[in-house]
């Protein structure tokens, strides 16, 4: 069965209790929206990389997730690159990070900024 959009799924997509706590806290600075916009796109050496934005509408095409009162937002075409996937947020160094830790990855370039993803393979 299909979920649409303005349905509640089960996790497919995991956060971490450093994950919840930060997108609270950048909602409630910014003082509105419904949770934080995560997808794929194409870019870099490798191929693809994360994007993160503020979610204050849900389209059509939208999956819902919350863990522990968090939201996040996933379009359709990115959530076959996430599915599985745990979003953490990190401190490395000096910077603090949104980081997945995503079973599809193949590879990440050296910068860390871009990922290729594992072949799909068929068992027919």
């Amino acid at each position: 069965m299909s979920e649409t959009s303005d349905e509640w799924i089960d996790m497919s997509i995991q956060l971490t209790e450093n994950a919840v706590k930060q997108i609270k806290t950048q909602l409630a600075k910014r003082g509105r929206g419904l949770g934080i916009r995560v997808g794929v796109k194409t870019v870099g050496c490798s191929g693809y990389a994360y994007t993160y934005d503020y979610a204050d509408e849900v389209h059509p095409d939208d999956q819902l997730f919350e863990a522990h009162g968090a939201r996040i937002v996933v379009d359709a075409k990115s959530l076959e690159f996430l599915e599985g996937s745990t979003l953490d947020f990190v401190k490395e160094g000096l910077k603090q990070v949104f980081k997945f830790h995503n079973p599809n990855v193949d590879a990440t370039c050296g910068c860390g900024e871009s990922f290729s993803v594992k072949p799909v393979t068929s068992d027919q």
